[in-house]
């Protein structure tokens, strides 16, 4: 099947979790990834059991840390 991850067309396999398209996307740190489908937020409780669908547009989304900087 193929979705929309990050606006690149990738072929995955069919019903596909949010979990598995991690794994098959090599996020190294999910606990620090958001996910939408369409627009809409799924839950991290959510991620194993929401089976992706054909044309679904996923946005992976990740939480950096930032600060200040220090100038002399």
């Amino acid at each position: 099947m193929k979705l929309i991850v990050g606006g690149k067309t990738k072929t995955v396999p069919d019903s596909v979790t949010v979990a598995e398209l991690l794994e098959l996307e090599k996020v190294e740190t999910p606990g620090y990834v958001s996910v939408q489908v369409n627009d809409k937020f799924v839950r991290r409780e959510d991620f194993a059991a929401f089976r992706l669908s054909e044309s679904d547009r996923v946005e992976l989304m990740y939480f950096m840390g930032g600060g200040r900087s220090r100038c002399g």
